[in-house]
């Protein structure tokens, strides 16, 4: 490359920048094509597919998917007994691990943001995010375990002359609350570290007592950060389908139904599979009026 020809490239790229510089929505547009592209084909264009493929139907003789137009799959949905308690226990366990895991961050997210020691803090953070790092399969078989019969819940509460729950809905919801807790107390640690202790201290300046500050001081403001952490713990569960196929006995949600239709009634699956999206879109959309998604 002579002299001549590597100036008029250099000269190329400054105009080039020059252009793109003043002209910043431009310089925007090009910074965001590649991954809208990424969510446009492969996310929402991956949720089109399985939202027409559901109303599909299958040959009954075959078991081969026939590309014929009907809402057959969302009326037996809506009519078939199984089909409704299956929606609606999965939306409940959801709803159940949701709550526990409001319950119990609450506690210990005001004890790591307000109560611990600041030296002591970033250690027991560390601490919460660590059963992250372990593998999802190693901790649900670890649960599967300490729930079996004669296990360590069983050994545990023997001389109290009871028994661990065993395998169904409650090690379900157990089991699903250990492992999205972190997803809710992270949330609330972080909107109680940024409490402004002067609020606090006004509060019990004028005479407030602990649970009317919680009532009309903390909670309003760490609300949306709980929300926020609903959002992960809700939405985790309901698409779930590995953990109560472990621990969950004979108990089915929806996740299990749909694996099981995958290869004798695609339709039928794609439409069950709709269901968690439509849930969660109305879910995101109830916690949009508490500011949760502003937290996230």
């Amino acid at each position: 490359m002579t002299a001549i020809e590597a100036g008029a490239r250099r000269g190329t790229v400054r105009r080039l920048a020059g252009a793109l510089h003043r002209r910043p929505r431009l310089r925007l547009t090009l910074l965001l094509t590649a991954p809208l592209l990424w969510l446009a084909v492969l996310y929402l264009g991956s949720l089109a597919v399985l939202f027409v493929s559901a109303f599909w139907t299958t040959n009954s003789f075959t078991s081969q998917v026939v590309k014929v137009w009907s809402t057959d799959n969302f009326h037996q949905l809506l009519t078939t007994p199984v089909y409704r308690q299956v929606i609606l226990r999965s939306v409940g366990v959801a709803l159940a691990v949701t709550v526990v895991c409001a319950l119990i961050a609450f506690p210990l997210a005001f004890y790591t943001a307000r109560v611990a020691r600041p030296r002591w803090r970033p250690l027991l953070v560390v601490a919460i995010l660590t059963p992250l790092w372990a593998s999802y399969l190693v901790k649900v078989y670890a649960w599967r375990l300490i729930l079996s019969e004669g296990g360590l819940a069983d050994w545990m509460l023997k001389p109290f002359g009871a028994a661990g729950p065993g395998y169904g809905l409650p090690a379900t919801v157990l089991t699903l609350t250990y492992l999205w807790l972190p997803y809710m107390i992270l949330p609330i640690h972080t909107a109680l570290e940024q409490l402004p202790a002067n609020l606090l201290d006004a509060s019990a300046d004028l005479g407030a007592r602990s649970w009317r500050t919680f009532r009309s001081v903390v909670l309003p403001m760490v609300l949306p950060s709980v929300a926020a952490g609903s959002i992960f713990t809700f939405s985790l569960s309901l698409g779930d389908y590995i953990t109560v196929q472990i621990v969950g006995g004979k108990t089915q949600l929806i996740g299990n139904v749909v694996y099981s239709n995958i290869e004798l009634n695609l339709p039928m699956a794609a439409a069950l599979g709709t269901v968690p999206v439509v849930v969660i879109v109305i879910y995101l959309l109830a916690m949009r009026r508490t500011g949760a998604l502003s937290s996230l």
